[in-house]
């Protein structure tokens, strides 16, 4: 096991190496995440400011805790916004994923471990100063520990998911030449039925009933209700960590399976 994990670890350098090459990236991406967070945060803020003494409104949220949330799914977002998708098609585009066929490795797992970098460092240097910033801007509620623990296992598998997600999206490259409008859609559908942009929790019960089908909801409504602690004891916790991994699992077979089917066709073309 440690001789196949380590085929991979220099594709995790590289992407290292590539992420320090361009080191203002994070600063354009952290700006637009603060901006972004502080539209929608100051624009629930002000839905919630009627809230009796501070109380719950809509939702059973707070004004602190639907700050927190919506502050959290944005540094969320950036966590998946780990270029997969681009990378993926714009490799399927150029050719360049022909040569995979005729090394020892998985391409699936070759864009996991190109893409940890750019999650670690998203995380680092534009989520922590994103949160430490509106920390001392508005009112945030503070997490128990253990709903501090359990978010952390809910993050790591809605980061599997995402991948999953974008890996996917740039796999549409085999059967379209310009991936650019599946992705714009990917990103609004996903962005809505996750819960980034409307916790689920205040969706029309239709709504809510399709978006907690989806496996988007498991990107960032999953992780935050555990966050929140929006959950009934620890049947509830175990049901929303058992639903992100079975996502996490399927989506993991879909890739795998989709991937052999363009391992064939790319077989076949190239002869």
């Amino acid at each position: 096991m440690s001789v196949r994990v380590s085929r991979y670890v220099p594709f995790a350098t590289g992407g290292l190496q590539s992420l320090l090459q361009y080191r203002s990236m994070f600063v354009v991406t952290g700006v637009t995440a603060a901006a972004g967070a502080a539209v929608t945060v100051f624009l629930w803020r002000a839905v919630y400011a009627d809230a009796p003494g501070g109380g719950t409104g809509p939702g059973g949220f707070t004004p602190a805790s639907i700050t927190t949330y919506l502050l959290v799914a944005q540094v969320l977002q950036v966590l998946h916004a780990n270029r997969v998708d681009d990378e993926v098609a714009a490799e399927v585009y150029r050719g360049d994923v022909a040569v995979m066929l005729v090394r020892p490795v998985s391409y699936p797992l070759v864009r996991l471990f190109a893409c940890l970098p750019v999650v670690a460092a998203n995380a680092v240097l534009v989520g922590v100063p994103v949160l430490l910033l509106f920390s001392f801007l508005v009112p945030l509620t503070t997490p128990r520990p253990v709903d501090a623990v359990l978010f952390a296992v809910s993050t790591v598998l809605s980061v599997l998911i995402a991948f999953c997600v974008n890996l996917l999206t740039g796999m549409t490259g085999f059967v379209t030449t310009n991936t650019w409008g599946v992705r714009m859609v990917k990103q609004s559908v996903v962005a809505f039925f996750a819960g980034q942009l409307v916790p689920i929790a205040l969706m029309p019960g239709p709504l809510a009933a399709v978006a907690g089908a989806l496996p988007f909801k498991g990107m960032v409504d999953g992780p935050l209700t555990l966050l929140l602690g929006r959950y009934d004891g620890v049947g509830g916790a175990v049901a929303v960590l058992a639903q992100q991994a079975g996502w996490a699992a399927g989506l993991t077979v879909l890739c795998a399976v989709l991937w052999r089917a363009a391992l064939g066709r790319l077989e076949v073309l190239g002869g």
